[in-house]
C-alpha cells in the first residue's frame, strides 16, 4: 500500500493523520484542570475541543480530571496536592493563584497557564522568554488592560470624573492593578475611589460605601473572586445605577454593562497546544510563555437601558458583540 492508499484508508476509518502522534501506542495521558472557578465554561470547553482536535479524545487516550475550588483559595491548593498524588502528566491552570497553588504542589509534573496575570511579578516563572522550572503557558498583563478600561468607562459617561476600582483584597496582584489603575486615573482627570472586598457578603456593603462616596462608575479587578460573583456584582451595580467595565464577556452575559480584555476561550485553545507539546516531549523550561493576540470587547444593550446609559455609537461599533 503507498503513502496516498494508507491515509485515504486512515481517513475511512475517521482518524487522522495528526491524531496518532498524539499519542504513544496503548497510552492513555492525564491531564488535570484547577480553577477557582464554580465549574466549567467555554473557556474549558474550548480546551477540550482543541485537545480533541489536536488527536486527544477522552475516554480513549485521554482522562481529564477537572477539579473546580468554587471561590476558595485554601481549597485550591488542597485541590493542587490531590492533582499531584493522582500523579497527572500534565497540569492546566486557570489564573495565576492556582498556577501558584500547582507550582508550591509539584516541581517535577509540567504546569500549563491557561490564563494567568503578571506571572512574572508573582514569582510564578522567572521570564515570559525563559519560564524555567516546571511552569509554562499564557500569559496576560491584566493590569495594563485596566487602564485601557477606565478609558472606556470614559467614553461611556464623558462626564464622569468618580470611579471606584473593586478590588479583591487577597489578590496577588492587588498592588500592581492599583498602580495602573492610579496611573490610568490621573492621566485622564479621574478621581480613584479603592473598595476592597474579600467575601461575598460584602459586596453589598461595598456598593452601599461606593455610592455614598458618590462613585459614578465602577472598574471591577479581573480575578477569581470576581469572577465567581460576577452575577452579584453585575446586580449590585444595576440597583445603584452605576455603569460597570469588567474583563470577561461572562460578566456582560451575566448583567455587567461592558467588558474589554483579552479572549480567555482563545487562550485556553492555545494552552492545548502547549499540552500537545509537552506530551510530545518538549520540556516547560524550553518553551517561553506566550502573550494574548485577541482582545474582545461586549456590551449588554439591555443593562444600558436600565441605568440610564446611552452607549456613544462609535463604542457600539468597535465592540465584537452587542448583547440585547
Amino acid at each position: 500500500m503507498n503513502k496516498r492508499d494508507a491515509l485515504l484508508a486512515l481517513l475511512a476509518l475517521g482518524a487522522t493523520p495528526f491524531a496518532t502522534t498524539a499519542q504513544q501506542p496503548g497510552k492513555a495521558w492525564r491531564i488535570g484542570y484547577l480553577a477557582l472557578n464554580s465549574g466549567p465554561d467555554e473557556s474549558s470547553e474550548a480546551l477540550v475541543e482543541q485537545l480533541r482536535a489536536l488527536g486527544y479524545v477522552e475516554k480513549r487516550n485521554l482522562a481529564i480530571e477537572f477539579r473546580w475550588a468554587a471561590g476558595r483559595e485554601e481549597r485550591a491548593q488542597e485541590l493542587a496536592e490531590e492533582l499531584v498524588r493522582l500523579k497527572m502528566d500534565a497540569i492546566v491552570t486557570r489564573s495565576t493563584f492556582v498556577a501558584a497553588a500547582a507550582k508550591r504542589a509539584t516541581s517535577t509534573i509540567p504546569i500549563v497557564m491557561a490564563n494567568a496575570a503578571d506571572p512574572v511579578g508573582s514569582g510564578v516563572i522567572a521570564s515570559l522568554a525563559r519560564p524555567g522550572g516546571n511552569v509554562t503557558g499564557l500569559s496576560q498583563n491584566s493590569n495594563e488592560i485596566a487602564g485601557k478600561r477606565l478609558q472606556l468607562l470614559r467614553e461611556l459617561v464623558p462626564k464622569v470624573t468618580r470611579v471606584a476600582a473593586l478590588v479583591w483584597e487577597k489578590s496577588p496582584l492587588k498592588a500592581q492593578f492599583l498602580e495602573q489603575i492610579r496611573a490610568a486615573a490621573r492621566q485622564i482627570g479621574i478621581t480613584l475611589l479603592i473598595q476592597e472586598v474579600n467575601a461575598p457578603e460584602a459586596l453589598a456593603g461595598a456598593f452601599g460605601a461606593m455610592q455614598r462616596a458618590r462613585a459614578q462608575g465602577v472598574i471591577v479587578q479581573n480575578t477569581p473572586f470576581t469572577g465567581n460573583n460576577r452575577k452579584q456584582i453585575a446586580e449590585l451595580a444595576a440597583q445603584h445605577r452605576l455603569p460597570t467595565i469588567f474583563e470577561g464577556r461572562n460578566s456582560v452575559v451575566d448583567g455587567g454593562l461592558m467588558s474589554y480584555g483579552a479572549s480567555v476561550t482563545d487562550m485556553h485553545r492555545r494552552a492545548a497546544i502547549f499540552v500537545d507539546k509537552i506530551l510530545k516531549g518538549a520540556k516547560p523550561a524550553d518553551l517561553p510563555v506566550e502573550q494574548p493576540t485577541k482582545f474582545e470587547m461586549f456590551i449588554n444593550l439591555k443593562t444600558a437601558k436600565a441605568i440610564g446609559i446611552s452607549i456613544p455609537q462609535a463604542v457600539l461599533m468597535r465592540a465584537d458583540e452587542v448583547i440585547k
